[in-house]
């Protein structure tokens, strides 16, 4: 009796332990997303810091050449509507040879990113007005900036050698810049499929590409231990359900540990909706319940393309709001393409750059701003230029900028520019999809100007700021500010040039305000007055 009492005591305090580790795995796995929702504000460090960097940056930018999907594009004689990617074949044939002996598994191996300094890089950007900053961790390419324990095809194993987004977290937190990190790794089954085709034309026309590859052939060669398969997913032929599932399985680890290990600020998709359904929204729980356990709060931020979620931030790509959002939202704008390619002109320049911020932060919205740094991690010599412009202008005009919100207005003196649509650099069909005005249509160095009324605006406390997108000497007309405009500002006091504290002459009446713009201010950059009294 004695010893049966023993055995129900023992089993009693063994239950009690798999309740209590029951328990504990639980809150490991943290809250729910509706729970999380209902706690969940746009962070601070985020609505107020207006300009963030991205480096969007990998092994496709050791090609200077083939455009923005150069990894797909490298294996596709034809690359149909997608011209953007139309040098990358002959390119390839050139630089490396032919696709079934010298894949982009290669050109991985190739790149060393021998002089990338994040350091640096992290230093000078908070130094041009940048206030949060984002690396790509894995593109369309599936290939991982960091040191995945669920993906053997990555930057610690294979070409570089070094940890990017742990370099690039380092830094980020040595220099007090929030950190984020980019994934677009859900389309690359179907957006690896040519690799397993073979030239359409030519003396090696029906040789399949190294995509058939399997990790037997890798014997003596530099990449022995690794499969292809884990790069390019299996030949099609061979794909199953199953399969598939496994895929996203891994998706889910590899990004469980890319938002616990590194420990990111934003957390931010490429696509429309949540990666891979389900998947994508479990890692952004996961996201938020880690910086909860850590920080015992959700100052953090999910951006992406993703619609009826309030806890995910509105991304624009290439594009801006129409009008005032009531939420923040986050526009994302790069010089060529994602990736530096020398084939395709700027469509920027910093005017066109400090236009284009202007008008998202005069509608509630933020700028990232893609940097496309060259191969070994440092910045191109023209872009530096230009990012040095923008930095002059951001520190010059700081205080109308940083922490502002908009007015009861966006703008004035609209003049209906119509802006073209360029899809040149994503996905045709996925654009068709979004069916939105808002993506890819932003304006370049080949927009029409603005005219020299065009303003935006922006407050921040008592004073409110117009920015002159396009000044020219003469008189600046302000319909807006009128006496008796709907917006009922109050007696406007005095108007300040910002940048060299000058005091404007202006006069305001009934219908308008009316500043002298003197030619001796006019620089060919959107100009930013403060206004005193309107408010």
């Amino acid at each position: 009796m004695v010893e049966k009492k023993g055995i129900v005591g023992m089993l009693v305090v063994a239950g009690a332990i798999l309740l209590l580790l029951s328990g504990k795995i639980q809150a490991q796995e943290g809250q729910s997303w509706e729970q999380l929702g209902k706690q969940y504000r746009f962070p601070k460090w985020f609505t107020e810091a207006k300009l963030g960097i991205w480096v969007h940056w990998g092994a496709q930018t050791l090609p200077d050449s083939g455009g923005g999907w150069y990894a797909r594009h490298m294996y596709m004689q034809d690359v149909g509507s997608q011209q953007f990617g139309a040098n990358a074949y002959p390119y390839h044939l050139r630089h490396f040879g032919h696709p079934s002996l010298f894949g982009f598994k290669d050109v991985i191996h190739q790149w060393k990113a021998a002089h990338l300094d994040t350091d640096a890089l992290l230093r000078y950007f908070k130094s041009i007005g940048a206030k949060y900053f984002v690396a790509l961790a894995s593109h369309h390419d599936h290939f991982d900036n960091f040191n995945s324990s669920h993906h053997a095809w990555n930057t610690v194993n294979v070409g570089p050698k070094k940890d990017i987004i742990g370099l690039f977290r380092k830094s980020a937190a040595k220099y007090k810049m929030p950190f984020g990190v980019s994934s677009h790794d859900d389309r690359f089954m179907s957006w690896w499929l040519p690799a397993f085709g073979s030239d359409i034309s030519g003396p090696k026309k029906g040789v399949k590409y190294d995509g058939y590859l399997t990790k037997a052939d890798g014997a003596g060669k530099w990449w022995e231990g690794l499969d292809p398969a884990d790069l390019y997913g299996l030949p099609p032929e061979k794909r199953t359900k199953e399969w598939e599932e496994q895929v996203k399985k891994n998706w889910l680890d590899r990004h469980t540990e890319l938002v616990t290990k590194y420990d990111p600020d934003m957390l931010w998709f490429d696509g429309y909706g949540f990666p891979y359904g389900k998947y994508g929204k479990e890692v952004s729980r996961i996201f938020l319940n880690n910086h909860l356990r850590k920080h015992n709060n959700l100052s953090v931020v999910v951006a992406g393309k993703i619609n009826n979620e309030p806890m995910v931030l509105k991304d624009i790509e290439r594009g801006g709001a129409s009008k005032i959002l009531p939420d923040p939202w986050q526009g994302t704008m790069t010089f060529t393409h994602w990736f530096y390619k020398k084939d395709i002109p700027s469509r920027h320049n910093a005017k066109t750059v400090i236009e284009s911020f202007t008008d998202m932060i005069s509608k509630n919205g933020n700028l990232l701003l893609n940097v496309e740094l060259l191969a070994d991690g440092t910045i191109p010599p023209g872009h530096k230029i230009i990012l040095d412009t923008i930095g002059w202008w951001m520190n010059r005009n700081k205080e109308a900028i940083y922490a502002s919100v908009p007015w009861r207005v966006f703008g004035d003196n609209f003049k209906g520019i119509v802006r073209t649509k360029d899809i040149s650099v994503t996905d045709e069909e996925a654009y068709k999809k979004q069916g939105a005005a808002e993506d890819f249509n932003e304006r370049t160095i080949a927009s029409p100007a603005y005219s020299p009324n065009e303003v935006r605006f922006t407050r921040n406390g008592n004073r409110l700021y117009v920015f002159v997108l396009n000044p020219a000497s003469g008189e600046l007309v302000i319909p807006s500010l009128g006496l008796q405009s709907e917006q009922r500002p109050g007696k406007i006091r005095r108007v300040l040039l910002l940048g060299n504290d000058k005091v404007l002459s202006f006069r305001q009446d009934a219908g308008a305000l009316y500043v002298t713009i003197p030619a001796s201010v006019v620089n060919g950059y959107t100009a930013v007055i403060r206004i005193e009294g309107a408010l």
